[in-house]
């Protein structure tokens, strides 16, 4: 039996900019670690119905970011509404929930409204409709992401932190794909996933005989699934069915493709977990070579071994 990763996560449990609060390290400036990019510009927006007037998408992956909408004076029954939306390439984007602002009237014009962006799409935008008059108003994305000339090193280190510590627990934290090998179904009714946190979407079961013939098994006809929240998940077979017999081709005859992981985001994954990740990781900046603290030898960090033991899959894999 083999395993090996189909879609990687492309994003970490915890971000660039997280870490660098962890280690408070920035360039010292506000204006440095900050940046304001305009969706749409400010000025007087003629008349559009239907969320119409469509602003510059920005690019926000890893960065906490604040939407603001400031509004002019507006003319008497004119409106403004505005609302977000995110994209994972900039092309096809959806309503953000919760992401529609207060809407403008003359009761609350010459005034900023502000929204935080807290989803784990790239790219953000505002859309807007501007309805009766034209008005006057804009949107910009203010993203906090403090800079340092060590980036690419943290973005090494935030991998190879995260790396560590999967492999201390036995799972996997970001939602990923990954594709499980075997040359044989087993004797008993199930078949055991490693690392936890099976998902039930995207797994699907391929078997190819002799002739390279591809058969592709059908979920509740041919197996169930055991998801087993953090433990191991199993696919299983339904009350009186078996496995398939078939002249299996002679490479990699049976592929079992499954996702697994907390979510898709940082924060779906257990505070404990992120908190030892940002702990391995400023001993990986601060150290930087041999593990040495003065005359004294530096041993693996209890605290983060004991932050890891409860969380731990334990579940042998078989």
């Amino acid at each position: 039996m083999k395993v090996i990763v189909n879609t990687a996560p492309t994003v970490q449990p915890i971000s660039l900019t997280e870490l660098k609060e962890h280690l408070r390290l920035d360039s010292g400036t506000l204006s440095d670690n900050t940046t304001s990019t305009q969706s749409i510009a400010p000025g007087s927006h003629a008349i559009a119905a239907a969320y119409t007037l469509v602003g510059t998408g920005v690019d926000v992956l890893g960065k906490r970011t604040l939407v603001l909408l400031e509004s002019g004076t507006n003319g008497a029954g004119a409106t403004v509404d505005v609302k977000i939306q995110d994209s994972d390439d900039n092309v096809t984007y959806t309503d953000v929930t919760s992401g529609a602002f207060t809407q403008v009237t003359t009761a609350n014009d010459n005034a900023t409204q502000e929204k935080e962006y807290t989803g784990i799409k790239q790219w953000i935008r505002t859309i807007s409709t501007v309805a009766v008059d034209a008005c006057s108003f804009g949107t910009s994305v203010v993203e906090y992401a403090p800079t340092a000339a060590d980036d690419d090193l943290l973005d090494d280190i935030i991998e190879s932190a995260t790396d560590y510590v999967e492999e201390i627990i036995n799972q996997k934290l970001i939602t990923q794909i990954w594709e499980y090998y075997l040359d044989s179904f087993p004797s008993e009714n199930f078949i055991k996933l490693p690392f936890g946190n099976l998902q039930t979407t995207d797994l699907e079961i391929v078997y190819t005989d002799s002739d390279g013939d591809d058969t592709t098994m059908t979920l509740t006809t041919d197996y169930l699934i055991e998801t087993n929240g953090t433990q191991c998940g199993r696919i299983v077979l339904p009350y009186g069915e078996s496995w398939p017999s078939f002249t299996a081709y002679p490479s990699k005859p049976i592929k079992i493709t499954f996702a697994c992981g907390y979510g898709d985001a940082g924060s779906d994954v257990p505070e404990k977990i992120r908190t030892a990740i940002k702990m391995v990781a400023a001993k990986l900046y601060e150290s930087r070579g041999e593990d040495v603290l003065g005359q004294k030898i530096v041993h693996e960090d209890q605290t983060v071994m004991r932050l890891l033991a409860s969380v731990r899959l334990w579940d042998a894999f078989i």
